[in-house]
């Protein structure tokens, strides 16, 4: 499961690039009560979103040159640079160098082979998102892709992950976990795209919700759009799939308590 106890390879972070970061802060404000602190010019108006006063992501306003409404995530890297060279020999590419955050960390933005962006966080002073798991923070993260195994090869070269097949109704899922960790430290999963119906490989955050039929609800009040309406998985839980008003793609889900 999501920790805030970061090892290498695990999501340790997660932003958001939008055209209109205060009408992005009024609708994830409105759907996980959040609050967004902006930062100053010093860091170009990166801001936190915050619940109850802990980070739960970051958020930024862009251009269209930046590329379109998104979610990234970003894996814990104890050397952003040489992962960011181990990208670029595993076929994928660098997309930004890894510069230095102040005394915050030091980060890069990377995509894997088959062009999906990505992000390393190198911790400093900041280790990392301050909740996870919690209803209105993230809690799980999955990737489509057209080659799940390629995806499997490309990210155990270059952050350590490693996969393993489950069954479950309906059919197998493939999980992910940083190296060396037990099946408690899984955090996501590699989805096919044929099987997912989606268009377009990409990585998809899934966020804590006590009621996602209340939460599509009042998303789509907020300007957001239904994906995915409310759906059960066994064992799993309830999720739904939305977008907000801008364009980014998220998840909700109501998970299932796990046995002890």
């Amino acid at each position: 499961m999501l920790t805030t106890r970061y090892v290498t390879g695990a999501p340790n972070w997660i932003d958001l690039g939008t055209p209109d970061i205060d009408g992005a802060a009024a609708f994830y404000g409105g759907l996980f009560g959040w609050r967004f602190q902006p930062g100053g010019p010093e860091v170009g108006g990166y801001g936190l979103f915050q619940l109850d006063g802990r980070t739960t992501a970051g958020g930024m306003q862009t251009t269209p040159e930046q590329g379109p409404p998104s979610w990234t995530v970003y894996f814990q890297a104890p050397d952003a640079d040489a992962t960011a060279r181990a990208a670029g020999q595993a076929r994928g590419s660098v997309l930004m160098q890894p510069m230095d955050v102040q005394d915050l960390g030091r980060m890069a933005l990377l995509a894997d082979q088959a062009g999906v962006p990505f992000g390393l966080w190198q911790p400093g002073r900041n280790k990392g998102l301050e909740v996870v798991r919690e209803p209105g923070s993230l809690c799980w993260l999955e990737l489509y892709t057209a080659d799940v195994p390629a995806a499997a090869a490309f990210y155990h070269s270059v952050l350590g992950l490693e996969t393993v097949g489950v069954d479950f109704p309906g059919g197998a899922y493939t999980t992910l976990t940083p190296a060396g960790e037990s099946e408690d430290a899984m955090f996501g999963g590699l989805v096919p795209l044929a099987d997912a119906a989606e268009e377009e490989a990409h990585w998809l955050p899934y966020f804590e919700v006590t009621d996602p039929d209340a939460t599509v609800a009042r998303a789509g009040e907020l300007g957001g759009t239904v994906r995915m309406p409310a759906t059960d998985l066994p064992d799993v839980g309830r999720i739904a799939k939305l977008t907000d008003p801008y364009g980014a793609r998220f998840a909700v889900i109501r998970s299932e308590p796990q046995p002890a």
